[in-house]
């Protein structure tokens, strides 16, 4: 497979029953991004990938319950415990508009709207009423976290690899960080 294409969207924890239904750990926000008829592809413990397409898909407390074309029991479903789940990128639904995938922005640089270097995005922290970024910058060992929200985001540009940020009095950075003054 090619690492671009994919999207790593759960775990396979343990089997559920005897008909081969596999309880899955979704990385997914909602249960919706493993669709019925919708394809995914397994990567067991082993590196041995295979397609399968998706017959059912429901929650179970904290987890999914996941049945698969192919996989018709309780043996086929124990041999996938431990398998990584991932979906093609193309295949995710489209969102509106200034609204992104996190694995979108993971990675991109961070800039003020007057062009600082505050360092790119390490990871996203969902709380609730909004995302936070942890922005850090490895040069000066420095980690930010900016709140997603549209007074504080300026603009994502995807194609600059970029966010631009106005930053609320208070959050700025202890220390000036020079434009251009990047790792």
């Amino acid at each position: 497979m090619k690492q671009d294409d994919f999207l790593l969207i759960g775990k396979v924890v343990s089997v559920h029953g005897v008909h081969g239904n596999l309880k899955v750990c979704s990385f997914a926000e909602s249960p919706s991004a493993f669709q019925p008829d919708g394809r995914v592809l397994l990567r067991d413990k082993s590196g041995h990938e295979k397609e399968r397409a998706v017959r059912q898909v429901k929650p179970h407390k904290r987890n999914i319950l996941l049945s698969l074309r192919g996989i018709e029991n309780c043996d086929d479903a124990k041999a996938l415990v431990g398998a990584e789940i991932f979906i093609r990128k193309k295949e995710l639904p489209e969102l509106d508009d200034g609204t992104y995938y996190w694995f979108e922005i993971i990675g991109l640089e961070v800039l003020t709207i007057d062009n600082r270097y505050l360092g790119f995005v390490e990871s996203i922290i969902a709380t609730g009423c909004n995302d936070v970024y942890v922005v850090k910058d490895p040069g000066k060992g420095s980690e930010i976290l900016i709140p997603a929200l549209e007074t504080v985001v300026d603009k994502i540009d995807l194609d600059a690899k970029t966010v631009w940020v106005d930053l609320p009095e208070g959050l700025e950075p202890s220390e000036d960080i020079e434009a251009g003054d990047r790792p």
